[in-house]
């Protein structure tokens, strides 16, 4: 199989990855009818081989089926289907990506508000810091775990205990949810200029811009989610997409 044909969307001016074009392919295969629901995929190796491409590669392609809820991985016996899409609600660990964004909302964005009035030179430098680091780093695994750091450094610098607990709570879900969307939406550079802006925010002490650039970032957050698991001409739940959905030239976490 040629996996440079697997494409998640013609209108995606940016490289897809080994991994998105066999997600692709294995996504169609199953939304297709190829792999029926309850039916087994075939095993790693035979799926390396006629895929051409590495284990870590397939497996990371794997998992992200099964975020989508198509597929289910039971331990000793392989990789099952058990939905036939569209995808509605990916989950990330404990929860739903829609429960996730939902809090993150009703948080995040009151959140950014009170660190831009709070703040402390050692909160700024730290965040900084971060920032700099993130912009210059290139492994995803290296990138999220710092995307992470970042957003409790934000509720850090909100000085209430309470709002970093909530987001360590969710920690692990954000923390998927990000690698999901940099592997899938080429997320990266524009989330590094999303945590720019809030910070620019914050040094400024501006509540006002805080709380517009945190939920600038979650709208594209969601944005980017929704590109992913509704590709455009599918339909939402509640039927035919919007004409005026927010969409993004570069598939945006």
């Amino acid at each position: 199989m040629n996996l440079s044909d697997s494409q998640t969307g013609g209108s995606v001016p940016r490289r897809v990855s080994a991994m998105e074009a066999v997600l692709s392919h294995l996504r169609s295969a199953i939304e297709h009818g190829e792999y029926a629901v309850g039916d087994k995929l075939p095993s790693e190796a035979e799926l390396c081989r006629s895929l051409e491409v590495s284990r870590p590669v397939l497996r990371e392609a794997l998992r992200a089926l099964q975020t989508m809820g198509l597929t289910v991985s039971r331990t000793g016996k392989g990789t099952f289907v058990v939905s036939n899409g569209p995808v509605v609600d990916p989950t990330f660990g404990d929860y739903a990506a829609s429960d996730l964004i939902e809090v993150r909302r009703h948080v995040e964005i009151p959140v950014a508000g009170y660190a831009a009035a709070r703040r402390t030179p050692e909160d700024l430098d730290h965040l900084a810091h971060l920032l700099d680091r993130m912009e210059s780093e290139t492994d995803t695994t290296a990138w999220v775990a710092m995307d992470t750091l970042f957003h409790l450094a934000v509720a850090q610098a909100a000085q209430n205990p309470v709002f970093r607990r909530v987001i360590e709570e969710i920690r692990d879900a954000l923390a998927r949810q990000s690698a999901f969307l940099n592997e899938l939406g080429g997320r990266r550079e524009q989330s590094n200029r999303e945590h720019r802006a809030i910070v620019e925010a914050l040094i400024d002490g501006s509540e006002h811009d805080a709380t517009e650039a945190m939920a600038h970032h979650l709208d594209r957050v969601e944005t980017t989610l929704t590109a992913i698991v509704r590709p455009e001409g599918t339909e939402s739940p509640d039927g035919p997409e919007s004409a005026d959905t927010p969409t993004e030239g570069e598939t945006p976490e």
